[in-house]
């Protein structure tokens, strides 16, 4: 299944988030893999200082592998179906794993690449510059 996850970057927490995409340590551990970097990159802030994303998850309850990872640095604030459940085919049994390779997303994920700011880009411009 495809969520779109609505959350908020929890105070303090920017140049740790940073550091761990930076390093690529972003989700380690998770069978998610690189799919959190992935993630971080398609990311958008909103001018309310939410942050959103397009998300696969297999889990039987949205998130349940990722939910940790993320929790850590976001208050997730709304996980909902990007798509209607009974046209996915990896739910209805039609095509196991079939959101991998899925575009079902594709129109939502380009009219959210429209909204706010590149998240990543403001992430960037939350820490204090090096000396």
């Amino acid at each position: 299944m495809r969520y779109l996850v609505t959350a908020r970057l929890k105070p303090g927490q920017a140049g740790d988030l940073s550091n761990a995409i930076e390093r690529g340590t972003l989700g380690q551990g998770s069978v998610a893999g690189g799919e959190y970097l992935a993630n971080m990159e398609a990311a958008r802030a909103r001018e309310d200082g939410r942050v959103q994303w397009v998300e696969t998850c297999f889990c039987p309850t949205p998130l349940a592998e990722e939910r940790e990872y993320w929790e850590e640095y976001f208050v997730l604030e709304k996980v909902q179906n990007a798509h209607a459940p009974e046209r996915c085919r990896d739910l209805n049994g039609t095509e196991p794993w079939a959101c991998c390779g899925c575009d079902c997303t594709a129109t939502l994920e380009a009219r959210l690449a429209t909204k706010g700011r590149s998240f990543l880009g403001l992430l960037g411009g939350l820490l204090p510059p090096k000396f």
